[in-house]
Order: C-alpha cells, then sequence, then structure tokens
C-alpha cells in the first residue's frame, strides 16, 4: 500500500459508532449506495434532459463511471479503494434535477430567500449530514465527506496535493460555501483518495458527453481540434485509457495526482471545447425558461403548503411527516430548497404539472426538456 495512502484506522467519525466486521470507508459505501438519494441517480440529468434516447447518460451512468476510473487509478497507486469508492458514489448526491441548469435556477432562488448559495458538492454532505434517514444524517466519515465535498470536475488542476484538516477545518470550509461565493473554487482534498475522486469525475465526463452530443447529432469525433485528440486520442475509450496512463506514470509513489504538462492542456482545452459545443447548446433559451418558471413555480407553491399546513401538498405528506424533529426546525425555506432538490426530472414535471391542474389550466408540460 502507497505509504501516502489513508488508512483504516485514521477514519473519522462525527458521532460514535459501534464496529463490525466492515472497515469505517466500506460501511460508508453501504450507507451511500442503500440511500434514497442513490436510488434518485436513475432519473437525474447529466447534461441532456428527457430526450428520446435511452442511451444518453444519467446521473447514475456517470457517477459509476467515476467509481470505476477512481478504483483503477486508486488500485495502482496503492490507495484506500474503499474511500475512493464511497467518495465517488456519493460525489453527486445532491445534483438537482435537470442538472447544472437546475443547480443555476436553485441558487438564484436560494440567494433570494436568504439561504446562501447553492452547489451540489456542498448539498450532498448536507444530504449525508443532516436529510438523509428521516433527517438524522448518516453518520458518515470526515475523510468520504470531504472528498464528497471537494470533488469539484469543473476545475482542471496540473497536480492535485491534498490538505489535512480535521473536523473544525472541515466545518467550517463547509458553511464558508454558503456565505462565499468562491469558497469551492478553494477547496482542496484532505486525502489523495479525495483527490483521485476529484480527477476522476473529470474523466469520466469529458469524452463521455461527446458521445451524448453525437447522439444528439451536435457534432462528431471529427470536430474535436486536433491538438487535443493526438494527445488524448480520438474517442472516450482512448481518452479515459491515455489520461489514466498519465496519471499513474506521474503519481507512482508521490504525496501528489498529477498530470504531464501536455495531457494537462489537451484536458483543459478539451473542458472549453465542451462548454463551446455541448454545454451551452444541451438547453434553447426557451427550454431553460421553462425549467426557471417551473422550479420557481414549484418554490412558491410549497412555501405556500408549508406557510398554510397543505397536508394534501407531497412536500407534507411525503417529506415532511416522516422528517425527524430535529430536522423541522430548519426555516421553510430551506426545507423546500432541500426538497426540490432531491427530486428527478420526472417527479419535477409531474409536480409542476399538477399544479396547473390545481390552478385549473389543462396545459400540461411534456418531456421536451
Amino acid at each position: 500500500m502507497n505509504m501516502y495512502a489513508c488508512k483504516n484506522e485514521d477514519a473519522i467519525y462525527f458521532d460514535k459508532i459501534e464496529s463490525d466486521f466492515r472497515t469505517p470507508f466500506f460501511r460508508d459505501i453501504d450507507k451511500i449506495l442503500y440511500s434514497l438519494a442513490f436510488a434518485r441517480y436513475m432519473d437525474k440529468t447529466q447534461v441532456f434532459s428527457c430526450k428520446d434516447n435511452d442511451h444518453l447518460t444519467k446521473r447514475m451512468i456517470h457517477v459509476l463511471y467515476v467509481s470505476k476510473i477512481a478504483r483503477t487509478l486508486g488500485r495502482s497507486l496503492g490507495l484506500n479503494e474503499d474511500l475512493i469508492e464511497a467518495g465517488a458514489l456519493g460525489h453527486d448526491l445532491g445534483h438537482t434535477p435537470f442538472g447544472h441548469v437546475g443547480e443555476a435556477i436553485l441558487n438564484e432562488i436560494s440567494l433570494k430567500n436568504g439561504c446562501g448559495y447553492f452547489n451540489h458538492n456542498v448539498h450532498s454532505v448536507r444530504l449525508l449530514m443532516n436529510i438523509e434517514n428521516y433527517g438524522n444524517g448518516k453518520n458518515i466519515t470526515l475523510q468520504t465527506l470531504d472528498a464528497i465535498l471537494c470533488h469539484n470536475g469543473e476545475i482542471v488542476e496540473g497536480i492535485y496535493k491534498p490538505c489535512k484538516k480535521n473536523k473544525q477545518e472541515f466545518l467550517k470550509e463547509y458553511e464558508s460555501t454558503y456565505k462565499d461565493k468562491d469558497a469551492c473554487k478553494k477547496l482542496s482534498p484532505m486525502t489523495l483518495e479525495g483527490c483521485v475522486v476529484r480527477i476522476s469525475d473529470l474523466i469520466a465526463y469529458l469524452g463521455r458527453d461527446i458521445d451524448d452530443a453525437i447522439r444528439m447529432k451536435l457534432l462528431k469525433w471529427e470536430d474535436v481540434p486536433e491538438n487535443i485528440t493526438k494527445v488524448l486520442g480520438k474517442n472516450n475509450s482512448e481518452i479515459v485509457s491515455t489520461i489514466i496512463n498519465d496519471i499513474i506514470k506521474n503519481s507512482e509513489g508521490k504525496n501528489y495526482i498529477k498530470l504531464s504538462e501536455n495531457v494537462y492542456k489537451a484536458i483543459s482545452d478539451l473542458k472549453d471545447f465542451n462548454y463551446k459545443n455541448i454545454y451551452y447548446k444541451a438547453y434553447t433559451d426557451e427550454e431553460r425558461n421553462l425549467l426557471k418558471t417551473m422550479i420557481n413555480t414549484l418554490f412558491d407553491t410549497y412555501m405556500e403548503d408549508l406557510k398554510t399546513n397543505n397536508k394534501e401538498s407531497n412536500i407534507i405528506k411525503s417529506y415532511l411527516s416522516n422528517m425527524s424533529e430535529d430536522y423541522k426546525k430548519n426555516k421553510i425555506e430551506r426545507i423546500v430548497i432541500d426538497y426540490i432538490a432531491g427530486m428527478t426530472d420526472d417527479y419535477t414535471l409531474k409536480e409542476y404539472n399538477k399544479i396547473l391542474k390545481t390552478k385549473h389550466n389543462n396545459t400540461e408540460v411534456q418531456n421536451e426538456i
């Protein structure tokens, strides 16, 4: 095992726990795998929403790819694979319906209503600490929570070096993300395993998102600039293989995860290419406006339901009535944001259409986002 790997005996819990035959991080895997939020990965957007193609990547598939890539790196580098798998499986639990577009809309709502900035990585931690298990939390280890909090795959770096921290330092970082717009960009994982999860998130989506864009007829692999393909490869399989081998070659036996200069540059260029040619084109302005109307309508409706104690509303009937008394002490704006953030794409559409019908509007929004 790598001398810089996180050891099982160094696992840190926030609450006391009775040990059993499982190692701490293996237990984290079980808790995440059997969480309600994990099941909802199945119907959450990765890039493209509500499109009639069963081969487009959903959030569940992306998370499994991240897990596989991260464990491959972890095994090759002699790191703690259980910690890596726990961080990978949990890293996107807090993603909203309709991907990053939904996240941006919920962020606006959160700021407007005094709940701070909304970031999916932060909400993933909140889910495991404060929402899952009926509002009691799952008592996940500090190292796993930190890997999830610091997983930001949107930021490309040439070197990923862990930054040691204790429970108090972690909680301070976590709280700062609600107040400081740039706090998430400053986060560094406390373990090498967390660094592996972070780079694996990037590896998992770069080429796969191009495959999906090709299925949506937005582009062809031949459109990717030659200065990128000659370094990384001409398809997703080659890209994943190139980056993994480059990381292993440059990181073996080191206390950091490193990319070679040419691979780092090619990854940065490919991410920029994806933004211009895929992410900015994944939704039309009309679709974005519809999503904004939908999510804001849900927020306003649920706020009113909580204020009037409308027990027929699903936010009370299916959600709040099952939560702990401690959770119910949250301000209602936070409860509504928690509820909407946990929704799947289909459930968001169903709830919105139900509201339209309640208002005697027979127009339904179809799965055309």
